[in-house]
């Protein structure tokens, strides 16, 4: 490799991509490796700032529209300028080598029941630029080497399929005693099962299906919102605004529920495990195809109580007190590691070849 790097809109705190990048960076670190991180913004407070050559894209002043493919053309301009290779792309440019695909905007549409505008049709251009250009496609799903292939004939031959790594020294559960003092310091109900959605999208998170059982059920039941403000007031909803300590707030609650209208995996879901706190995943969700039953509670949110049957099945194991994980990792059918993926992805890394592009 002459200078690996990466690519993504941020090296900081954010989405479940964000959250990738830095796991990244954690797992090359430990090895010695230094990347160059390409990115719009870099979070000065994180350790992982200091472990990469950061070079800052800067977009002000541009149309919100028009960033993500003039970050694409400054991407394509620096890789050639610097000689860097291979490039690991979080973010959609033509420029990737290794793509990491963790989502589809013509899988989004669909799901979202939306018609494509102009600027959907941008997005969906550079997509395909960075998933065909690329030599190799990182597929965080089985759904997402689908749609890969479906929305844009990627040859299977060259996705891998690499379920996403979670820092199991961050997400693990705590005892009793330690959880109880979370559930007090956060302010949850002691006498109710606390249910957790994390979503900074609420219509694609699924909100309005959650606020509509969670307002109306007579069950000594709470749901709590990590991220995103919300507009609803009743006694049994609890918006805990955007959490940086998430693993405290998964530790803390009792379940946490995924009920996406759209979600490729959900990271969301194996931290909730890994914290020893069982998942309701909705019909769809990536993460679903490896989380095992008890920590999986699935459900349909287009069908009619299968929500509320799910919650049920639930709250009969809080009563229980059965609910708990004591040893996560039994229920994942993939080792969530950072070392296992970042070996897996570094070998893809040397197996590019420098100036190879499939043809257009």
């Amino acid at each position: 490799m002459k200078a690996l790097a990466i690519s993504n809109h941020g090296l900081r705190n954010s989405g479940g991509i964000e959250r990738y990048a830095l796991t990244l960076v954690r797992g090359l670190h430990e090895r010695g490796l230094r990347p160059v991180f390409i990115a719009r913004s870099f979070d000065p407070s994180l350790p992982e700032v200091a472990w990469v050559d950061p070079i800052r894209v800067r977009l002000t002043g541009l149309p919100a529209k028009l960033r993500d493919l003039t970050f694409d053309w400054r991407i394509r301009a620096i890789k050639a300028r610097r000689g860097l290779f291979p490039l690991i792309a979080c973010n959609q440019t033509g420029a990737a080598d290794l793509a990491i695909c963790g989502s589809t905007h013509p899988g989004y549409l669909a799901a979202m029941g939306m018609r494509a505008g102009l600027s959907d049709r941008w997005k969906n251009a550079l997509e395909h630029a960075h998933l065909s250009n690329a030599q190799f496609v990182v597929a965080h799903s089985r759904r997402m080497a689908d749609e890969v292939q479906r929305y844009h004939g990627v040859p299977a031959g060259k996705i891998h399929l690499l379920y996403p790594p979670v820092d199991e020294r961050r997400f693990s559960p705590v005892g009793s005693a330690e959880r109880q003092r979370l559930r007090e310091g956060i302010g949850l109900p002691p006498d109710r099962a606390v249910f957790l959605l994390v979503s900074t999208g609420h219509r694609r998170k699924g909100l309005d299906l959650l606020l509509e059982f969670f307002r109306s059920t007579p069950l000594p039941v709470s749901l709590a919102v990590a991220g995103r403000p919300i507009d609803t007031v009743a006694p049994n909803i609890h918006h805990l605004g955007y959490r940086s300590d998430i693993e405290n707030v998964y530790r803390a609650v009792d379940f946490t529920i995924v009920a996406s209208v759209y979600e490729p995996f959900g990271l969301v879901g194996v931290e909730s495990v890994l914290c020893g706190t069982p998942v309701l995943i909705a019909a769809g969700v990536g993460c679903a195809e490896v989380i095992l039953p008890p920590a999986q509670l699935p459900f349909d949110g287009h069908a009619e109580g299968s929500l509320a049957a799910a919650v049920d099945k639930a709250l009969a194991q809080w009563k229980r007190g059965t609910a708990r994980l004591s040893s996560p990792l039994q229920y994942l059918t993939y080792d969530p590691s950072v070392t296992v993926h970042v070996d897996a992805l570094l070998a893809l890394a040397r197996a590019c070849v420098p100036g190879t592009r499939p043809a257009p």
